[in-house]
């Protein structure tokens, strides 16, 4: 299931090395190459929790494989597109195929572990969640280099053809195909694993939520495509009506669901679950702690491929101390003394916030970064790992065996669409910043860098004091 996750999650970045390729080799526009680069993230995070409760009705293994099979499919129809337009509609299913596949992680994990173990399956997944992010840049670097047979940026795509095809062998032996529970768990016995069953049983008998599935569709797509197209229109009049348009569709959303739950209805996301302990300061922090992930990694390949003129591959490898040292930090937080938990999210932020001070500096002037980048590098993994990985599952630990497919979905989501602001936000704060200071040379790209890494401590500051806002009850 993890392996589906991390392959996923590599999906929704390791395009954006190969774009440039990708712009060449099809003779495609800005908006075109926007769009294949963020398709897959709008159709990804409109369905994810329709996909988490198709999970809930279907069962999470059975359709985690119909995912699965249609990303493979998917990836399989993007590697030999032979034009902009083609490779934008199969991204968009391919970003569908992980809508479907992606929450039956955590809710086979709710299902399946409970207590302890489901804190350390919840910590191994949280690490994979964000280390996919940096690791798609590297990833994509060295397949785009290495240029396989002369296919250039194809086998960015096609790799996923053969690791899916051995998930899916593995996944149908291994996998529970109704909404039980797999029977060779060790963590789920004697009355637990009667209530999670019953839990699960009781999902199934959950009928689908059309009216909310609508409303929450456009609400996102509202969101989403204004954030994804509007840099490339210069932001146009229609990209804040439908901004604006999307924030009212939410509201509307929410009254929907709500008004469904007192009826005593099956709400698309039942309203308890945002209502849970923590989990309301949980949103906000992942929000937060993802904005920052996704504008760190888009800005910084902004410059070091436009600015400093690096190769596909050394662009890539620039994450790659970012990637080992938030795996390293997201699997031994758990171990560290107990005094230090509490702790360990705002400071997660706060070192966030000096580190990505301590890139822009590094940077600034045009120079390469030398050593000191490194260490600046580990400061913004160490960051990442602690503000986000115990937030994820102090959320999630305690979520009732029933509302694991909402808290997956919901989650998901907002990891999602925080990537998705963090790109379009401190995206437009980069060219805007590069414009007014002149040609795009090294100096005026490291300054540019610079403005947006205040930006991002300041969002990381935030989050660093949001507890004091919104106190986990």
């Amino acid at each position: 299931m993890l392996a589906a996750q991390f392959m996923a999650l590599l999906d929704v970045f390791i395009v954006n090395v190969a774009a440039p390729t990708i712009g060449s080799d099809l003779d495609a526009s800005g908006a075109d190459l926007q769009l294949v680069v963020a398709g897959y993230a709008i159709t990804y995070s409109v369905l994810l929790i329709t996909g988490a409760r198709l999970g809930d009705r279907f069962g999470p293994g059975r359709v985690h494989l119909v995912g699965l099979a249609l990303f493979t499919a998917a990836s399989l129809a993007c590697g030999l597109a032979q034009g902009s337009t083609e490779l934008i509609v199969f991204r968009l299913v391919q970003g569908a195929g992980s809508a479907v596949m992606i929450p039956q992680v955590l809710s086979l994990i709710q299902r399946t572990f409970s207590g302890e173990a489901r804190v350390r399956a919840l910590g191994v997944y949280s690490a994979v969640l964000a280390v996919g992010a940096a690791a798609g840049q590297v990833a994509g670097g060295v397949l785009v280099d290495a240029d396989l047979l002369g296919a250039g940026w194809r086998p960015v795509f096609l790799v996923n053809v053969p690791v899916g095809l051995v998930l899916l062998v593995v996944g149908g032996r291994v996998l529970p195909r109704g909404g039980g529970l797999p029977g060779h768990s060790a963590a789920v016995t004697g009355a637990v694993g009667e209530r999670e069953a019953g839990a699960a049983a009781r999902s199934r008998a959950r009928r689908m939520d059309w009216p909310g599935l609508v409303l929450l569709g456009a609400a996102v797509s509202l969101v989403t495509v204004p954030l994804v197209l509007g840099r490339e229109e210069d932001w146009p009049l229609w990209s804040w009506l439908s901004l604006a348009a999307g924030a009212l569709v939410f509201l509307l959303f929410w009254g929907a669901e709500s008004r469904l739950a007192r009826r005593g209805g099956d709400p698309l996301t039942a309203p308890r679950v945002l209502r849970h302990p923590g989990m309301a300061l949980a949103v906000l922090r992942v929000t937060a702690v993802m904005a920052v992930n996704g504008g760190f990694l888009f800005v910084l390949t902004l410059h070091v491929q436009g600015g400093l003129g690096f190769s596909a591959l050394r662009a890539g490898l620039t994450f790659a101390p970012t990637a080992v040292v938030f795996g390293a930090v997201g699997l031994t937080w758990r171990r560290w003394p107990a005094s230090w938990q509490r702790a360990l999210i705002p400071s997660g932020f706060a070192i966030l916030a000096l580190s990505v001070v301590a890139v822009g500096l590094v940077f600034r002037g045009g120079d390469d970064g030398g050593a000191w980048l490194y260490a600046a590098y580990a400061g913004v993994g160490v960051g990442l790992a602690l503000a986000f990985s115990p937030a994820l599952t102090g959320a999630l630990a305690a979520v009732l065996p029933e509302d694991a497919a909402d808290a997956g979905g919901l989650l998901a989501t907002v990891t999602q669409l925080g990537q998705l602001i963090g790109v379009a936000a401190f995206g437009t704060l980069f060219f805007n910043r590069l414009e007014s200071l002149g040609a795009p040379q090294a100096y005026t790209s490291a300054e540019a860098l610079l403005t947006c890494m205040f930006a991002l401590a300041t969002t990381a500051a935030l989050g660093a004091v949001s507890g004091l806002v919104l106190r986990r009850r």
